[in-house]
């Protein structure tokens, strides 16, 4: 068994995209990050965040902060809505994350993160997980001594994007350090490896050759949820799915549409919501108007319209499949 986990991502992870991503094989499922504070403070679309249904399970809500108190209450809200497991932000490069000493932020003050983690692995009954990055930056990859702090303030298990703050997502993940951390004869906990897993071989190559746990798939899941699919069959069976065609991937498309709409219950709304995906999908970069075709995709505010411009992909496509 290979597990393969749904990555937590801001306005991506949403019930509508976990259950699609659940239906193709995805082993777990985590929400979008759920701020600490605002769900101390009872936000409405805050604690929207915690719905979860019995068919994605199993399920992890993420929580982000920067206080360890507020990250215990927040846990304690969380609980409530019984996920399957709690699992704390210190990834998120974003500034408006990482600037506040929040997420990844805190790879600068590991004190304050050890001891974030210790408040919520306190403060509830849940297994308690955590998702960081290799460090700060090139100069400070802490991520092998860090681990073991985690391990001991008692997370469940380690998630480990193969990137540094600085990075953000540019360059190309380095799984070297994420191996080190699971062939750690000190660590006992599962290590769940993250980044630039976008192909079946590559996924292969990441549990062969660093031994990782789990592999956790982010932005390869965009406009792809079937990504679990291909990768468990080359798993399973060591070759590929036979190609699909255009008209079975716009299918999936729409239907991705159709849940983002009712799951935020305004149609305008739910297609910019769903927009990285149907007009980030890499099967859209084997047309020969790629471009132009992305823009109106972009462009487009209805179902009808967004449909439209998908039936017209099927139509000059034609019976071709998506390699």
């Amino acid at each position: 068994m290979y597990p393969l986990y749904l990555a937590p991502m801001e306005d991506v992870t949403d019930p509508a995209f976990r259950l699609l991503c659940k239906r193709f094989g995805a082993n777990r499922v985590y929400t979008e990050f759920v701020n600490a504070d605002a769900l101390v403070r009872d936000v409405s679309s805050t604690l929207r965040k915690l719905t979860i249904a019995d068919e994605e399970r199993p399920v992890a809500i993420q929580i982000y902060g920067r206080d360890p108190e507020s990250m215990a209450d927040a846990a304690r809200i969380v609980e409530q809505a019984h996920p399957d497991m709690i699992d704390i932000n210190f990834g998120c490069p974003v500034k408006k994350v990482a600037g506040k000493g929040a997420g990844a932020g805190l790879l600068r003050d590991v004190p304050k993160m050890l001891a974030i983690t210790r408040a919520v692995v306190n403060a509830v009954q849940l297994p308690v997980t955590a998702k960081t990055r290799l460090g700060w930056n090139e100069e400070e990859k802490i991520i092998v001594d860090l681990a073991e702090a985690l391990q001991d303030c008692g997370i469940r298990e380690l998630a480990i994007h193969g990137r540094t703050r600085a990075q953000m997502y540019t360059g190309e993940a380095d799984w070297t350090l994420i191996g080190q951390v699971k062939n750690n004869p000190r660590m006992h906990i599962p290590i769940i490896g993250n980044g630039d897993v976008t192909t079946p071989q590559r996924a292969k190559e990441c549990f062969d050759r660093y031994g990782v746990d789990a592999i956790m798939i982010g932005r390869g899941t965009f406009g792809c949820p079937w990504i679990f699919e291909d990768i468990r069959y080359f798993l399973d069976h060591g070759e590929l799915l036979p190609p699909r065609t255009m008209a079975w991937a716009m299918e999936i498309l729409k239907e991705h549409v159709r849940r983002s709409i009712e799951w935020i219950g305004d149609e305008r709304k739910g297609i910019v919501h769903s927009r990285r995906h149907f007009a980030n999908s890499p099967i859209l970069k084997g047309l020969y108007d790629f471009k132009s075709t992305r823009i109106e995709l972009l462009r487009a505010e209805t179902q009808d319209e967004v449909f439209a411009i998908m039936d017209r992909i099927v139509d000059l496509w034609g019976s071709g499949v998506v390699e």
